[in-house]
């Protein structure tokens, strides 16, 4: 397949550019490290071998990733489902989801796309701030991962958005790939998940005929993502009082390689994905001579419903819903061991923080918004 030179600097290796890639990662004293830490004991020779084994991408997400995804929920997760009936494994998707996980949202959606026998996995959107090391950056696009560039002069940024967006059109429509891309640039810190329009007018750039028209080309189907313990939750309620005291204060790039970490490393309990159906039939319900700015509200406020109709709500959800509000309405949702359990749960994250004129109070509350979110826009969403 021809793919056309404009993408080479955003698209994910083609399999023909994995040898070189390899060596080259093999190379580099950092990633020699990380597979010291990842596989003790096995000499680099060995990996080497495994790696040029790998033909194609999907390959080595099956040799390498599918197998170290398995391990970290066997010791950091009580399970991890995802519900697909709404949609086939013989048609290729546009996953928009909501955003909890720097790495794992997307990485266990290619384990779930494997295990629901899809005939491939997806290439996934992820933003140059977290690519600052070129082996990093060569490893996620050995791993399917397209980049979206941001840090580019606001002038640049018609130009790339509309090569990502051709991009995007291309893998769908040619390649006939899955994508995963979130519903708005980096995470909801407070779980309070809201597609941003934005995202969906860089989509409508590329493809042919009206927005509906070029929407439907890429067959979004909203994906709710749903963790029972997010390991990042005090590393984000950091965050909130480090900007409420200082309005100016800005994250650095070792604040994402923390959040990386900690999310991976971290308990996360009970995990669970759940697709709605493909939007293409609601699109097509919808007028396309409508005003821009009302066709782009209405089709993001049914991408939330969908993603939060979806969510699976856990005891803590509702737990840490009636501390929130300092009552016991939504009680008969857990047991009095439920909110021990959680409680316990919430002082030893709260601990972990280590800020100056730190907050206990005002920590505690951004604590529990965040695990209250998700139940508050399921409720209202059903």
């Amino acid at each position: 397949m021809h793919i056309p030179s404009e993408f080479d600097s955003i698209r994910p290796f083609e399999p023909e550019e994995l040898p070189k890639v390899f060596d080259r990662l093999l190379a580099d004293p950092q990633f020699q490290q990380v597979l010291a830490y990842l596989y003790p004991n096995v000499p680099t020779d060995a990996i080497a071998q495994r790696l040029h084994a790998c033909k194609t991408n999907v390959d080595f997400q099956k040799a390498f990733c599918y197998e170290f995804l398995q391990k970290l929920l066997a010791q950091k997760a009580k399970s991890c489902d995802m519900d697909a009936t709404a949609i086939s494994n013989e048609r290729n998707y546009t996953f928009i989801s909501n955003h909890r996980d720097i790495v794992l949202d997307s990485g266990l959606l290619a384990k779930l796309l494997i295990d629901h026998n899809f005939p491939t996995t997806c290439e996934i959107a992820i933003g140059d701030n977290l690519l600052s090391l070129p082996w990093v950056k060569d490893l996620v696009r050995v791993n399917k991962a397209f980049i979206v560039e941001r840090s580019v002069s606001f002038r640049e940024m018609l130009a790339t958005s509309k090569r990502l967006s051709a991009y995007m059109h291309f893998a769908i429509g040619e390649k006939k790939e899955n994508i995963w891309i979130a519903q708005r640039e980096g995470r909801a810190k407070d779980s309070d998940d809201r597609t941003a329009e934005s995202i969906l007018k860089m989509m409508a750039m590329g493809g042919e005929g009206n927005i509906i028209d070029r929407l439907q080309q890429l067959h979004l189907v909203p994906l709710a993502i749903s963790y029972e313990y997010d390991p990042c939750d005090y590393l984000k309620a950091a965050e909130f009082q480090l900007k409420r005291d200082n309005p100016g204060w800005k994250k650095g790039p070792q604040d994402d390689i923390v959040s990386m970490q900690t999310g991976i490393m971290g308990y996360k309990g009970h995990i669970h994905y759940h697709c709605a159906p493909c939007i293409d039939d609601y699109l097509s319900t919808l007028d396309a001579n409508m005003p821009k700015a009302d066709l782009y509200r209405m089709i993001a406020a049914h991408i939330d419903q969908e993603i939060h109709r979806n969510y699976r709500i856990y005891p803590n959800n509702y737990v840490a819903y009636d501390l929130l509000e300092g009552n016991n309405a939504a009680s008969s949702h857990y047991t009095p061991q439920d909110k021990a359990t959680f409680e316990q749960y919430l002082s030893d994250q709260l601990a972990k923080i280590d800020i100056p004129n730190k907050d206990e109070a005002y920590l505690r509350e951004r604590m529990l918004t965040m695990y209250a979110n998700p139940l508050k826009n399921h409720l209202a969403a059903c």
